[in-house]
């Protein structure tokens, strides 16, 4: 049987917790001038990937 292999993609995108995988946040990149500083704020950092795909991400992400 061949060997698993991460999804190089993936890899760069989530990180596996305790709790799950998190990830950043989009909307971040460009066209900032439109958005409020509140809203670019609350953009800023991490949150957890949902319950419901983390079972796709198990797949993609076999040795994390």
């Amino acid at each position: 049987m061949p060997k698993l292999k991460t999804n190089r993609g993936a890899a760069k995108r989530f990180r596996k917790t305790a709790k799950g995988y998190k990830r950043g946040q989009s909307q971040k990149r460009h066209i900032l001038t439109k958005k409020t500083s509140k809203r670019k704020r609350n953009l800023r950092g991490t949150t957890m990937v949902a319950k419901q795909d983390a079972g796709r991400l198990d797949k993609l992400l076999p040795n994390l």
